[in-house]
């Protein structure tokens, strides 16, 4: 009888058995879950202009703000619920006409999720950072350019020891719905935001049911959605204002409409202008910020 060699018998030990043995494969990273909209962070030539647009206006709070070395403002933060917010960015680089510095998403392990990125081809940092306001943090990039940053919110971040505060009775909304990003190539964000991330499609429309110039995709694991705003040439600074935006759920368009009438700023017709029915069929209105920045109010059904 033959004798075996030490090498063949380590190989059917490891590789051979269907149970019981020991497997060298090491498993790849899952996703972890991406829950909502976390932020959406803006560019403004204006700080007070900004404030009076975001807080007397729309009417969210300022809970806490970051500072350059001369002590003014870099960043403000107005507080739409304990997990959304908008970042206000002071420093408008020169000549720069779009205002969108960033979007982040929420997520349960942005470790877990560089690993997986990674994995996937997406280039990521060598490691995660936290964040000014004590959340970890990843920054990462879409295939148009924009900045995507997730978040993962941490017991002692400020956010987190703030939860049920700056949230009065004066918001025009207490959740952002969506918020839409330019795309120039729909198969190359789908494969970004739907292979990748898991976002799944839940509507699209156009100027009429020939096109579509909007793409609306749901986080994997929530109710939010980013907005693909179809593009095929170079944009104005107008242009760009218009399709970065955010959308603000309200329950009631005539509520809203008189809330923001009663304010010093809605008083102006140029600021508040009456709402409309959109093409999904629900009450919408649109205000742009001092630099452009759209902000859209949407009823969250359909009209009987």
């Amino acid at each position: 009888m033959r004798t075996r060699s030490l090498g063949y018998w380590i190989y059917l030990g490891l590789f051979c058995l269907p149970f019981g043995g020991v497997s060298l494969d090491l498993a790849a990273a899952e996703r972890p879950p991406i829950l909502r909209i976390a932020h959406i962070a803006l560019f403004v030539s204006d700080l007070e202009k900004a404030q009076a647009f975001y807080g007397d206006l729309l009417g969210f709070a300022q809970p806490f703000r970051l500072y350059k070395a001369d002590g003014s403002t870099r960043v403000t933060t107005f507080k739409i619920n304990d997990y959304q917010f908008i970042e206000i960015v002071v420093d408008l680089p020169d000549g720069q006409l779009d205002r969108l510095s960033h979007i982040a998403l929420e997520t349960t392990d942005v470790e877990l999720l560089r690993t997986y990125l990674k994995e996937k081809g997406i280039a990521v940092p060598d490691k995660v950072s936290k964040g000014e306001d004590g959340n970890l943090t990843l920054p990462v990039h879409d295939p148009d350019g924009h900045a995507v940053e997730f978040v993962q919110y941490v017991p002692d971040s400020f956010p987190m020891k703030i939860r049920g505060s700056y949230l009065g009775p004066n918001r025009i909304s207490d959740r952002m719905a969506h918020l839409g990003v330019t795309v120039s190539d729909v198969a190359a964000a789908d494969r970004f935001y739907k292979e990748v991330l898991g976002f799944s499609e839940i509507w699209r429309s156009g100027v009429n049911d020939q096109t579509t110039s909007r793409i609306a995709m749901k986080v994997p694991d929530g109710t939010d959605a980013i907005e693909y705003m179809l593009v095929a040439e170079k944009l104005d600074r107008h242009t760009l204002g218009v399709l970065h935006h955010l959308s603000l759920e309200v329950p009631d368009m005539q509520k809203a409409l008189d809330l923001l009438r009663e304010r010093p700023k809605g008083k102006d017709p140029q600021v508040v202008q009456p709402p409309a029915v959109g093409r999904n069929n629900r009450w919408h209105m649109n205000l742009s910020d001092p630099d452009g920045s759209r902000t859209e109010l949407m009823e969250p059904f359909a009209i009987r």
